[in-house]
């Protein structure tokens, strides 16, 4: 007889490893692919899978039996993955920092013009780029957690609304209506900024 999550999850928390390995069996490959999906690296995608299930193993009792464990299980994974992007983000974001050549250290370095990309935006324009970035990141925390989170379902990670809603194990219609507060919500935060920059007044 196959026993039911529910079953293996209670198991797990009684430090059952044969439970542990036939959860991780019925769901690593669909874990790994959702992840993979939000990602895009297959080795990170690799490390946040074995997260994930090292957290069932260690956090087993967070589970309260609300909704499907499926839903949950995928809930944690999505949140890894959305705090691994997150964390590769900054690091791209922080200025490199290059090292003065010892050889050269008075010597002032003349880049020829025809190295010099002039397609790129000045630091006036990145500068404004880069602020108007972090103000839409503000207006992105600001939403409540539920609608937020469908959101960067649809489009960070491009799930259609029927996967969001089997993953988050909710009507579609649910999936619909918090896409569409929040698309809406975003839209009309980033029309009245966009209307405060062009009359600063």
């Amino acid at each position: 007889m196959i026993s039911t999550d529910s079953e293996l999850m209670a198991r797990i928390r009684e430090r059952d490893p044969a439970a542990f390995e036939m959860l991780s069996a019925r769901y690593r490959e669909s874990i790994y692919r959702h992840v993979l999906a939000l990602v895009h690296d297959a080795n990170a995608a690799e490390d946040l899978v074995q997260e994930v299930f090292l957290r069932i193993w260690t956090h087993a009792e967070q589970w309260q039996e609300r909704g499907t464990f499926h839903a949950w299980l995928f809930r944690i994974a999505t949140n890894l993955a959305f705090n691994y992007l997150r964390s590769v983000q900054r690091r791209r974001q922080q200025p490199l920092e290059v090292p003065a050549d010892p050889l050269d250290e008075d010597d002032e370095i003349c880049v020829p013009a025809w190295l010099v990309d002039h397609a790129q935006p000045g630091p006036d324009v990145l500068l404004e780029q880069d602020e108007r970035q972090r103000l839409f990141q503000q207006l992105l925390a600001a939403l409540p957690d539920e609608k937020r989170e469908v959101l960067r379902l649809v489009h960070d990670a491009e799930l259609g609304t029927r996967q969001v809603a089997e993953l988050l194990g909710i009507p579609e219609g649910t999936v619909k209506s918090r896409l569409h507060y929040a698309t809406q919500r975003l839209a009309r935060a980033w029309h009245t900024l966009a209307q405060e920059w062009e009359d600063p007044t």
